[in-house]
């Protein structure tokens, strides 16, 4: 098979036909953004002149996926590329989707886009950028502005409120101070947002390496509350600002919530983040794991023996509750860290030497005590005292024997 397109190549040739036919066309928004700040992008949006019957003709197996917006998936070359007919927007009443929609001219469809530095186009083959609404002097000012009216901007789409920190943490940027203001003034609106959306942006932005500055914006904005379905409360960022970039969701979540000081038990807590960004089970379980591992490094490490050690370091919350720790006490968290050096060289997980049908081979019959025979001997095995599966076998009838 022949090795798709890269997306830019795919995108420039669907861009091409449709000029080629009449048609303008050019690249738009995220991509001519990262372009201009030397980024890959991911993939290649087009806008276009050509209506979705037109974008058909051109390509007639194209799909519609929002054709009532003008929206068409294109294939060429491997890649499938997002094909959109500009257009005006009418009014929003749900805070998510205009009214009406009306194909329009490049002008229209820049003025209707969210902020400036996604409101620029780029001629695909000469790189020209076509800019209507300032976004390229903002990007070269660092600079995060709505198009517009702010507080029209926000109030069209909610979640442009979250879109507004995730651009400004991840591209390190400022906000305009117009903007800024709009987003606290509607930063309660943000409750009326399907939670599903609001927790992918949340995903979005812990996934990166700037999820600090995008926390402790949402803090400073009174975006929290909203969010999180939570109440104002004291934050310091000291736990989720020391994580490595390549911390799990499950960490950065944990790691936020231990820095937002709140009275209730983190229990109580995931139950309401669960809800408030529609957490998968993975995910809540993930949490819940780094701060159970957590707890027990805090207060019971120094008293464990090598078994529970082990079960611990090899549980997996370990490497969340570790890198937490690690903001909280770093001397505590280095001896820690010299403790497994023994522990893994003899290995913290190895395969059990006995199951439940050796058990049974033995002639003891299946019940509630073969879980307490098989942690007894495991443990055996994790300290070292059980090597062997004989050793294993006269371990487990002792422990049988003697059910204390």
């Amino acid at each position: 098979m022949a090795e798709a397109m890269s997306p830019r190549d795919a995108a420039a040739a669907i861009a091409a036909r449709l000029e080629a036919a009449g048609h303008t066309a050019y690249f738009a928004g995220g991509c001519v953004r990262d372009e201009l700040l030397g980024l890959h992008p991911a993939d290649h949006d087009v806008a276009t002149q050509a209506t979705p019957d037109q974008i058909r003709e051109i390509f007639p197996k194209a799909r519609g996926v929002g054709e009532h917006f003008g929206v068409m998936l294109v294939r060429h070359g491997g890649r499938t590329v997002e094909v959109a007919t500009f257009r005006g927007e009418g009014s929003y009443q749900d805070g998510r989707r205009p009214t009406q929609v009306t194909f329009a001219d490049e002008v229209t469809d820049a003025l209707r886009r969210d902020f400036t530095i996604n409101g620029l186009f780029m001629h695909p083959a000469s790189g020209r950028v076509i800019d209507h609404v300032g976004g390229r002097a903002d990007l070269e000012a660092r600079l995060l502005r709505a198009i517009g009216d702010p507080d029209a901007r926000l109030e069209e789409d909610r979640l442009r409120l979250l879109r507004a920190v995730r651009f400004a943490a991840r591209f390190d940027l400022s906000i305009d101070p117009a903007t800024l203001a709009a987003v606290r003034r509607h930063a309660p609106e943000l409750r009326g947002v399907s939670r599903e959306r609001v927790g992918h942006e949340i995903r979005r932005m812990l996934a990166h390496a700037g999820r600090s500055a995008a926390v402790s914006l949402i803090e400073a904005q009174g975006l929290a509350p909203a969010t999180l379905l939570e109440p104002e409360a004291a934050f310091e960022p000291r736990r989720i600002a020391s994580l490595p970039g390549s911390a799990s969701i499950a960490c950065s979540l944990a790691s936020w919530m231990l820095d937002r000081a709140l009275p209730q038990s983190w229990a109580q807590r995931l139950e309401r983040w669960t809800e408030a960004l529609v957490l998968s089970n993975q995910e809540r379980d993930g949490v819940a794991a780094a701060l159970t591992a957590l707890d027990a490094l805090r207060h019971d490490w120094p008293g464990m023996g090598v078994a529970q050690r082990k079960r611990l370091a090899a549980s997996g919350g370990f490497a969340d509750a570790l890198a937490i720790l690690q903001a909280e006490a770093p001397g505590a968290a280095g001896e820690i860290r010299g403790d497994l050096v023994p522990l893994e060289a003899s290995g913290l997980a190895p395969p059990p030497l006995l199951d439940g049908h050796e058990l049974q081979r033995l002639g003891l019959q299946p019940g509630p005590a073969f879980r307490r025979i098989l942690d007894a001997v495991y443990d055996a095995q994790l300290e070292g005292r059980v090597r062997t599966l004989d050793e294993a076998r006269g371990w487990a009838l002792r422990v049988h024997a003697d059910p204390r």
